[in-house]
């Protein structure tokens, strides 16, 4: 029997989770037959981070891309801006609506604020609903034997490839009814795409549901045979580029999981490179998984005794580092990579974070906040889990003693410099031999290749011999602190 609460129309609150296929909330407002009503709101309140300028560009282009694609199907996206509860209220008395549907954010912030508003909400007769559109599974849902979450990332990934099912694939609706005559703030008044300056003529991206599948689609032709070695080498378009797309929910992990297995099945791509991209998707998986656990460890080292580390306050170093201009010429192509396309290679972000958290003795914190800010892919529990892994602080990280050495890294890597040359091209000219360290260069090799370093590029900021020193030196702070029975 339909109840008159049931004709009331549902909002469909879009997050991260810009698409309109393999949509389970939107999926389900639809299904409901009754009028739909999809909002975006800018969240301005004091519970959650606020998006980094990188970040913020790509909204802008995506939240764009999801009201073209709403309006081919009869519907448009409803914008708003401010605290989230206090705009879906507004919203509910503006259209009458009975229900809120969603799919769950899982980052600890953003999971307390939905919890708390949907309790409101549902004592006051309004319908919450939320699904998983984010995750290959809930945060939760894959336990070791003891029922508590996984602390090691194998054994996390065979139990979640085992346990968990794929999600129920759905097409895009063809149609969904327009949401009435409704206030929707100006998308050019948000003001996210940058002006004095635009600093994003680089950014060579296509946010939207469309641009992901596009990104999907060059990958599995592409990248995906020799993913596992090309995966390493800075200077091929060898990796999925999808990250930015998965952390803005334009593609779901299971889409970009079943297209690599597919390509399996079907002898386009060897299995074992079909494999090594899952458990890509995996460990991205594995950070929320952790996050979600350990929401603590947004601010403090997953393994308490870390934070006994003697960090230097160093605002020259952190400030060379960012601009990359360090003297390690692969660091440097790395971070100027990143403030020149809002994106930077996975192997070459290891380097980087190593070169500022050992070599310079920097808190990890202080280039996950740089890094929160410059990536149009900054996803939290990603962004955490990998510096914390780098720092040797996190759950199943990388030794802290394991420093890499950004010369033999750019060597073994960027054998041939070109990834180096493109990114750092005052030193187009020196020889691959000499590329990687140019203050070892013979003068009259710097001098062809019309190199000074100094006035041209600078000379190491830091040795790494006395750099590896000092940090091996910091850890052992660390473990006196720790049989001291330090926290």
């Amino acid at each position: 029997m339909t109840t008159k609460a049931d004709d009331r129309p549902v909002i469909l609150w879009f997050r991260q989770d810009l698409r309109l296929a393999d949509n389970p909330a939107l999926t389900h407002a639809v299904e409901s037959g009754r009028p739909v009503v999809p909002v975006y709101i800018l969240d301005q309140g004091a519970r959650v981070r606020p998006m980094g300028a990188a970040s913020l560009w790509w909204l802008d282009k995506s939240l764009r891309a999801l009201d073209a694609d709403l309006r081919q199907r009869g519907s448009r996206l409803i914008l708003r801006r401010g605290d989230s509860e206090a705009e879906l209220r507004r919203l509910i008395e503006e259209t009458g609506a009975g229900a809120v549907f969603m799919n769950r954010l899982f980052e600890p912030d953003a999971f307390a604020r939905d919890a708390d508003i949907a309790h409101g909400l549902q004592a006051e007769g309004i319908d919450c609903r939320g699904w998983n559109g984010a995750l290959m599974a809930r945060p939760g849902s894959v336990l070791n034997g003891s029922g508590q979450p996984y602390k090691v990332f194998t054994p996390f990934l065979k139990s979640l490839l085992a346990a968990t099912a794929p999600l129920i694939r759905t097409a895009a609706p063809g149609r969904i009814a327009p949401p009435g005559d409704l206030a929707s703030d100006d998308l050019d008044g948000w003001e996210l795409h940058p002006t004095r300056p635009d600093w994003s003529g680089g950014f060579d991206w296509t946010p939207g549901e469309a641009g992901a599948e596009a990104a999907l689609s060059a990958f599995l032709v592409r990248g995906l045979k020799s993913y596992s070695v090309g995966r390493d080498l800075p200077a091929e378009p060898a990796t999925s580029r999808l990250s930015p797309h998965l952390h803005f929910g334009e593609i779901s992990p299971w889409r970009a999981v079943e297209a690599a297995r597919e390509a399996a099945d079907s002898g386009r791509a060897p299995a074992a490179e079909a494999g090594k991209f899952v458990a890509e998707i995996g460990w991205r998986e594995f950070s929320a998984h952790l996050l979600h656990a350990f929401p603590q460890i947004t601010d403090t080292a997953f393994r308490p005794e870390y934070d006994a580390m003697p960090w230097r306050d160093d605002p020259a170093g952190l400030e060379a580092w960012t601009r990359g201009r360090t003297g390690y010429p692969v660091v440097d192509a790395g971070m100027r990579q990143l403030c020149t396309t809002g994106w930077m290679h996975n192997r070459v972000r290891m380097i980087v974070a190593s070169f500022l958290v050992k070599h310079l003795l920097i808190d990890w914190r202080a280039g996950e906040a740089w890094f929160h800010d410059t990536l149009v892919d900054a996803d939290l529990a990603s962004n955490v889990q990998n510096w914390q892994w780098v720092a040797g602080s996190g759950a199943d990280a990388a030794p802290y003693f394991r420093i890499f050495n950004p010369i033999t890294q750019g060597r073994k890597f960027d054998a041939d410099g070109r990834y180096v040359r493109r990114w750092v091209p005052e030193l187009r000219g020196v020889p691959d031999r000499w590329l990687h360290a140019p203050w070892t260069a013979p003068p009259e090799v710097l001098r062809d290749a019309r190199v000074r370093l100094g006035p041209d590029y600078p000379r190491p900021i830091v040795d790494h011999d006395l750099a590896r020193k000092r940090a091996l030196d910091a850890l052992a702070t660390v473990v006196a602190s720790r049989g001291a029975g330090g926290d």
